[in-house]
């Protein structure tokens, strides 16, 4: 369960399993440094505690700093160990920079590549600007709407 890997199994039905004890907590991300990422509780700052990121994977791209995040924690014989740390599946995220639009430029279909407030890229519609204020689906990546 803690490597997300799914393997074949039979059970017959005399078989029984324990249930994970799973729970949500929300998280306060903080800061990224050489592939660790640091987190602390929303309501103490001073519990502060890194995750490594092969366990973060590629929502890593839409963290903001003091952005709030969702830890799903596997307490197993009172020991805690976070499983895995999933984002709002819609954020929004203001443009650092946008190439200008030029008039009857879309021969590329009518996108073009920008770069949000936290460095990540990614696809938006011709007509935002930078400094705009937009919505991403965090699962996809993809841009949602202007707000």
């Amino acid at each position: 369960m803690i490597s997300g890997k799914v393997f074949p199994a039979t059970f017959h039905v005399a078989d029984s399993a324990d249930e994970a004890d799973i729970v949500k907590r929300d998280i306060t991300f903080l800061y990224h440094n050489k592939g660790e990422f640091w987190f602390c509780d929303p309501e103490d700052k001073s519990k502060r505690f890194k995750l490594d990121s092969a366990l973060i994977g590629d929502t890593a791209k839409f963290f903001k700093q003091n952005g709030n995040a969702t830890a799903l924690v596997w307490d197993n014989d009172d020991e805690e160990t976070i499983i895995k740390v999933t984002l709002p599946i819609k954020m929004e995220f203001k443009i650092k920079e946008a190439p200008p639009a030029v008039r009857g430029d879309t021969s590329k279909g009518g996108n073009k590549i920008i770069t949000l407030e936290n460095g990540a890229t990614l696809n938006a519609p011709m007509f935002v600007s930078e400094g705009d204020v937009i919505r991403v689906n965090t699962e996809t990546g993809e841009y949602v709407e202007r707000v």
